[in-house]
Order: C-alpha cells, then sequence, then structure tokens
C-alpha cells in the first residue's frame, strides 16, 4: 500500500497536536503569526522565518540584499495580522566565518530595521560544516484587538482581493526588492477586512489555505490575476515569493474600498469570491489544481 505523500500544511497539523498551548495563546501555529494576550491593550505578534542560501537567493546575492529579504519576509508576515512589527532576533549559521560578509550583512540589516523602527535585540552565530548559509530570523510585533486579522475569518459571500502583481518574482529580482505591504494592511485591517495573509508560498495555494482556514470554497477568476512582466497565468497562481496581501472583503464594503484606496503605486485586485463548499477547494482554475505552489515536501 502507498503512503500518501507529506505535505506541509499536513505536518504541521501533526505537530500542532504535539504542543497544547497556553491560556494565553489566542493563536497558535497555522497562520502567519501567532498571537498572544498578555493582558495589554494591544496583542503580541510572534513569527520567525529563514532564508537558505541556494534556495531563497542566488550565489552573489550581496549580503544587505538577503539581509533585507529576510527581515521583509518576516514583516509581511506581521502586516498580514494587520499589525505593526516592534523587534526581532536573528541566527545565523554560515560557512566561511567571513568578517566582511557578515558585517556587510548585519549593516543591511540595520539600515532595513531602522527603516521600519524595529529593534534588533539579540541573537546567535554559528558554523556551517558545509560551504552556505542558514539565516533565521524571529520577529514580534503589536496589534490593536479590533484590528486583528486572521486566515480564518473569511465570510461565505466575501470577495477575494489582492495586493500588487504576480509571477515571475526570482527571475524578476522582485523577490529580493518587494516592499512588504504595512501601509496597506494598516488601512484594511479591521476597517475592511479581519481575514488576510500574505502570499510566499504561490497565490493559488495561499488563497487555497484561507479558504480551508476558514470552512469554505473559493471561486477564483484567474483572468484578473495580474502579472508580473514575463510571468505567465500559471505561474502567477503558483511561484510563490510576491509578498503581497490576500485579504477578504464583505461585498458590501466593496465599492467603498476601491473608493477610498489611496496607494497608486500599489494595485488593487478583485480576484474571486468565498462561498460555501469543500473547505480549500479552488474552482475557476485553467489546469490541474494539483499544481499548487512551494511545498518544502516536494
Amino acid at each position: 500500500m502507498t503512503a500518501n505523500p507529506m505535505n506541509e500544511e499536513s505536518f504541521v497539523r501533526k505537530l500542532a497536536a504535539l504542543f497544547p498551548q497556553s491560556a494565553d495563546v489566542t493563536v497558535g501555529p497555522g497562520d502567519d503569526c501567532a498571537v498572544l494576550d498578555l493582558g495589554t491593550p494591544d496583542l503580541l505578534l510572534a513569527a520567525v522565518d529563514q532564508v537558505i542560501s541556494d534556495v531563497h537567493y542566488t550565489r552573489g546575492t550581496s549580503p544587505a540584499a538577503i539581509a533585507g529579504k529576510l527581515l521583509k519576509r518576516n514583516v509581511s508576515d506581521i502586516a498580514a495580522m494587520g499589525g505593526v512589527p516592534t523587534h526581532a532576533l536573528l541566527s545565523l549559521a554560515v560557512n566561511p566565518m567571513d568578517e566582511g560578509w557578515l558585517l556587510e550583512f548585519h549593516r543591511g540589516m540595520a539600515a532595513i530595521a531602522a527603516q521600519y523602527g524595529i529593534s534588533v535585540i539579540g541573537g546567535d552565530m554559528a558554523k556551517l560544516f558545509a560551504p552556505g548559509e542558514a539565516l533565521s530570523l524571529t520577529i514580534l510585533g503589536k496589534v490593536e484587538r479590533n484590528k486583528l486579522c486572521l486566515r480564518a475569518n473569511a465570510k461565505a459571500g466575501d470577495l477575494l482581493y489582492a495586493t500588487g502583481e504576480f509571477g515571475n518574482s526570482f527571475r524578476s529580482g522582485h523577490h529580493l526588492q518587494f516592499t512588504p505591504r504595512l501601509k496597506e494592511a494598516r488601512f484594511l485591517a479591521g476597517e475592511f477586512t479581519c481575514a488576510m495573509q500574505d502570499v510566499s508560498d504561490g497565490l493559488l495555494k495561499d488563497a487555497a489555505r484561507m479558504a480551508e482556514a476558514s470552512g469554505l470554497a473559493l471561486e477564483l477568476e484567474p483572468d484578473r490575476i495580474p502579472l508580473r512582466a514575463g510571468a505567465s497565468r500559471e505561474s502567477a497562481l503558483t511561484e510563490g515569493e510576491d509578498y503581497e496581501l490576500l485579504f477578504a472583503v464583505p461585498e458590501n464594503l466593496r465599492a467603498e474600498l476601491e473608493r477610498r484606496w489611496d496607494f497608486p503605486d500599489t494595485p488593487l485586485n478583485f480576484l474571486g469570491r468565498f462561498v460555501p463548499g469543500t473547505p480549500g477547494a479552488v474552482c475557476g482554475l485553467p489546469f490541474d489544481q494539483s499544481k499548487t505552489g512551494y511545498d518544502h515536501f516536494r
């Protein structure tokens, strides 16, 4: 008998069952950030992400650009929750332990952290046995209780919107040069949406995740997806590394959202609708839905 293939979602569900959560954990594993309620006016957000050489960037990428990607992809997770980033911790494993490379990396990190008002409060360094880099960042943030956005908060009839363009992120350099949608998320959170996530593993995969978390299906309109230069419709749906926002908007807020959208450099795109159905199912695709986004187990 052939075993069912492992994927990231099923493995995370297995791990979540191993770790019972304390009473102050409002949201545990499974969203863009964990959410802690420490009894303060704002909720605490926490997330961790990493970049690996020859996976998330190519050889020859400058240490400063690598540092920027590492921090910004974590900032994008905070944005998806409707929050504001505040603090970060670094963990680096590299080979060789080159002082020049490390200094340039940390200078780049300091510049991006200052741009977003983030305090880098500590970290750790170690030497890898093989050449390369494995770089991890833990980010903390905060969000007002009435602005918290979760993947699970979409409702039947809500419209799926997205910021920006999709596809060809790696080859175009967008995966290094992107700007996290913090300002846009703060505008949206609590007023136009309470269901949001960022797109890192692919538009199709991440939209399906939101639908599944909300117990809904999704009617997608792929022809509405704006393509980054050099992208195909399929690459826009499956490649990932876009770091844009997906969010659910009640239909009665559609006109006001589009009227008040005041981000001329950030396209606003209607992509489909959440509907009753098999949780996580997506209809309207121009290809087999088994072609999804990035999965670490494949």
